[in-house]
């Protein structure tokens, strides 16, 4: 066995990095059994999600006391049966959302005391049990979210007794009402109830609310502000009734609702909204964060918010505002002192004007105008704010960025002008962000980086280009950035790189991201130095997925100089060879991914990863692999996580699993691995624990569906195979030999019995006929045909004897056999024309064999023998069954002389004329031959 052991479950996968945390998703269970049974009792973490479980029965979860984290979600859940969770006595998260529960019945969450989070989101709950979350007494988060509940007071008495609950989220809902129903715990500070139906606030009593913090109603079609009379709401920090048609300023005079308490966003403001509601936050103390969203806000004139107190955020999103102005304006000196962050984003701004130097925000940090229509920015935008640290421009419409629209922002650390419409960058831009360190200029449409570009960037750390039209980089266009550790250059139409463009930012930069270019290569040699020569600090290099094609060919030393790298990504290029040098600088490499280049590269050539000592992550999966040796994965000494799955891998050599020592992650999944006796050792090594094999228990037998790799009969491989060869062959052996031997021997002898054995069957059928058509077959050669046409045939003819011949009786299309048998069989006699033609013959032979085989079987005379020459003995010694019957049985000889002739005719016809018996044989013999045994002459 090798030094590896692995382990696998049936339906989850280990997390490679977070020991005890498991997945079991989109696996089509049906219930939790499947999952558990072979899952260790210490799992801490369990994620069941996306499966098609309809019911938990009582102990599901039994297994694995351990448990701290249950993800039930996106399942079809309606039953929680009582006792389902028992014996997670340790579990604080469960999530059922996105199941089909209608009611949380009682006893459906005993012996869950230590839940802390529990998530039943999203679920057609209409009726929550008074006593089903009492066992969850040190419940802090509960999230109801999205079901059918109709009141607010029956949750309330659920939730009663539960002294540590802190959130309670129902949005989403049915609600119509809030009462009645007891006060809610003493420890729920948020209570979320948008998206609800609640016109009227009836039913509930005053106290109901008494200890809540943050109460959402948001977007509920509240109109009458006096529904917030009857409620205490003085102890609220927070109200959010967005999305309600309310007057704000009658709630304040109606309700107890503290101003400062109450968000302003999505309330009917009137024409001077701004001011009243200044109006009314007005006080010594400085107002933490004002929110003006969905207000419907069209302008906001000079010194709009002059009556507010003092600020420390503004935020004026989702309104109308097509200009702004400088901000500087809006706000008296003392809040200008104050002023921390802007955000107005999801607005209508179509322009940044210039804000000449005077006033100015000096605390103002950040400033946000994303999602807005803002085409161009002037000279000088935020001279109103020099600490300016944080700046987001981005999704807007911007096309053109002054030369002098940044100036004096000298403290600036992030600027986002992401997803616009810029093209071009000009050298002096920047040159006032000295303290930028984060540039994202993503999603644009430049095309071209002039020289010194970023010069003034002392800085910058992260330089964000991607999704942009760049063919081609300058070599000084990276000049000015001593720090740059991230470039990303993703995403545009880059067709080389050049070493000299790196060489400003060889000292600092660690991640550089290429993907989705135009890389190509088209010839194994590079016609200029290696293109990273100089990023000897690099840690992490992105080239997958090259366009249109991907990066098919790596030339010889591509990587040469990359003596730090760490991160390699090559995935989605369609490599059609990878060299076998091409890695040898990469010796500090930890992670390599070649995945989905299925269409180009095939086997790996020998000694690919021999310099990789360090590597503990490869990605080889879809790569059209059909082998591991020793020579490619031999070296990966330190290797941990191994993904192979969609090869056409049919064995996994044992050989190569012993040289993985630290291997704990295995992907197999989609190799047609095949139940051969080289995978044999495999069934062994699924058993043990310590390195996972993902699913090892669906790994079918090649194309065979219902034979698996774990469990396929080994018996053939442990068997003495040469003996069995041995065995089945030897036979065969002696066969082919003995054939030829037996043929030349034997054929006539064997071919005999043939004929013996289907004139048996034949006479078999005939035994009971009675009647002849023929009173005589006469069998002859054709050297002797005229004779017996002229001489045979008409003198028995004359007589009335019906005789049947080859010529002119046999059925045409039969077998000639089949004639033969059919003539004996129906004639009475059998007339043999001896001569020497006819020994010779092997079918008068046959016809004489047939003839002789009815005799015995019949025991009657039925064979005439007509010799027309002299025979010798000699002459007859080489037809032995002839010479046989000769010997035995009476015969005619055909005489020369003409006077002897009538009495030869009508020996004939005495001899087909008679039966059988013993007369017939002796008148016979009184005018024939009959030679004795041992007789010399015929």
């Amino acid at each position: 066995m090798p030094l590896v052991h692995p382990y696998g479950f049936r339906n989850c996968i280990e997390d490679v990095w977070t020991p005890w945390h498991f997945r079991c998703i989109q696996r089509f269970l049906d219930s939790p059994a499947p999952a558990v049974s072979d899952l260790p009792p210490h799992t801490i973490a369990l994620n069941l999600s996306h499966n098609i479980m309809r019911c938990l029965q009582p102990s599901a979860f039994a297994r694995l006391p351990q448990l701290s984290t249950l993800d039930l979600a996106y399942n079809q859940l309606d039953t929680l049966s009582p006792g389902a969770f028992n014996g997670l006595r340790v579990l604080e998260v469960l999530n059922l959302s996105h199941n089909q529960l209608t009611t949380l019945a009682e006893g459906a969450f005993s012996s869950l005391a230590n839940l802390s989070s529990l998530w039943v989101q999203h679920n057609p709950l209409s009726t929550v049990s008074p006593t089903a979350l009492l066992p969850l007494v040190n419940l802090r988060l509960l999230s109801l979210r999205g079901g059918w509940l109709s009141g607010l007071g029956e949750v309330a008495v659920a939730v009663q007794g539960l002294a540590q609950l802190e959130l309670l989220d129902l949005c989403k809902n049915n609600l119509t009402t809030l009462g009645p129903g007891p006060p809610l715990p003493a420890s729920l500070l948020t209570l979320l109830l948008c998206n609800n139906s609640l016109q009227e606030l009836a039913g509930a009593s005053p106290e109901m609310l008494q200890h809540v913090k943050l109460l959402d109603l948001s977007y509920n079609n509240i109109s009458r502000a006096e529904a917030f009379a009857p409620l205490y709401l003085r102890n609220i920090s927070l109200l959010h009734l967005i999305g309600n048609p309310l007057d704000a300023f009658r709630l304040l005079n109606i309700s107890d609702i503290r101003p400062r308490s109450l968000d302003f966003s999505g309330l009917v403001l009137g024409p001077d909204g701004v001011d009243k509601v200044c109006q009314r936050l007005r006080s010594p103390q400085a107002l933490q964060r004002l929110q003006l969203q969905h207000n419907g806000l069209n302008a906001l004139h000079y010194e709009a918010l002059q009556r507010c107190p003092v600020l420390r955020e503004l935020d004026l999103s989702w309104n109308r505002l097509q200009q702004l102005g400088c901000a500087v304006r809006l706000l008296r000196k003392k809040q200008q002192e104050e002023l921390e962050v802007l955000t107005v984003e999801h607005n209508l701004l179509k322009k940044l004007p210039s804000c000449p130097g005077g006033q100015v925000l000096p605390r103002l940090h950040n400033i946000s105008f994303r999602y807005n229509r803002i085409l161009t920015i002037r000279p000088r935008a935020f001279a109103y704010a020099p600490a300016l640290q944080v700046l987001w421009l981005n999704i807007n419409s911007l096309v053109w960025l002054d030369r002098q629209a940044l100036q004096g922002l000298h403290n600036l650390t992030e600027l986002r002008l992401d997803n616009n419409l810029l093209t071009d960058l000009y050298d002096s831009s920047f040159t006032d962000l000295g303290s930028l360190r984060t540039l994202n200029l993503r999603n644009n449409h430049i095309s071209v980086l002039f020289s010194r570009v970023f010069q003034g960037l002392s800085e910058l750390e992260t330089l964000d280009l991607g999704g942009n039209n760049l063919r081609h980089l300058a070599a000084q266009s990276l000049l000015g950035l001593p720090r740059l550790r991230r470039l990303y250059l993703d995403r545009n139409r880059l067709l080389e790189v050049s070493s000299n463009v790196f060489a400003p930012v060889q000292a600092t930069l660690e991640v550089l991201d290429l993907q989705a270019n135009n890389l190509q290569y088209i010839s194994q040699w590079l016609h200029q130095p290696p293109p990273f020569r100089y990023l000897s600090r690099l840690r992490d290099l992105k080239l997958q997925a090259q366009q249109p094609y991907g990066l098919r060919m790596l030339p010889h030393h591509f990587f040469q100089g990359l003596v730090g790298l760490q991160k390699l990504s090559l995935s989605q290029n369609m490599l059609r060879s990878v060299l076998p040098d091409v890695f040898e600088d990469l010796g500090q490499l930890y992670f390599l991914t070649l995945a989905d280049s299925s269409n180009g590269m095939h086997d790996l050539p020998d000694g690919i990863f021999r310099n990789l000592g360090n590597l503990k992550f490869l990605d080889l999966e879809n790569v059209g692999l059909h082998s591991l040796t020793l020579e490619v994965f031999g070296n990966l000494s330190q290797l941990e996580v191994l993904r192979l799955a969609r090869n056409e891998l049919k064995t996994f050599n044992d050989s190569v699993a012993r040289q993985l020592p630290s291997l704990r992650y295995l992907d197999l999944r989609k190799c047609p691995l095949s139940c051969t006796c080289d995978n044999t050792w495999l069934q062994g090594w699924l058993n043990n624990s310590r390195v996972q094999v993902v699913y090892p228990y669906n790994f079918t037998c090649g194309s065979q569906r219902n034979a698996y790799i774990h469990s396929f009969d080994t018996r053939v491989c442990f068997l003495d195979l040469g003996l069995y060869l041995f065995a089945g062959t030897a036979p065969a052996v002696l066969l082919l030999l003995l054939v030829p031997v037996v043929y030349h021997r034997a054929y006539w002898r064997l071919k005999y019995h043939w004929y013996l054995l289907r004139c048996w069957v034949n006479q078999h059928w005939r035994r009971e006929e009675k009647s002849y058509l023929y009173d005589s077959f006469v069998s002859y050669n054709s050297a002797d045909e005229s004779w017996v046409l002229q001489k045979l045939v008409p003198e028995l003819e004359r007589g009335a004897f019906r005789l049947c011949l080859h010529h002119r009786d046999f059925q045409p299309g039969r077998s000639i056999i089949d004639n033969i048998v059919d003539a004996i069989y129906n004639s009475r006699k059998t007339v043999c024309v001896v001569s020497r033609s006819y020994l010779r013959s092997e079918w008068c032979s046959l016809e004489v064999q047939l003839a002789s085989y009815r005799l015995l079987d019949e025991r009657r005379d039925i064979l005439v023998l007509v010799l027309l020459e002299d025979v010798g003995d000699a002459e007859l010694s080489a037809y032995h069954r002839m010479r046989r019957v000769l010997l035995r049985r009476t015969y005619l000889r055909w005489p020369l002389d003409p006077m002897a002739q009538p009495l030869f005719w009508a020996r004939l016809k005495r001899a087909l004329r008679w039966g059988e018996g013993e007369e017939e044989e002796e008148e016979l013999g009184g005018g024939t031959e009959k030679p004795r045994e041992g007789d010399k002459q015929m």
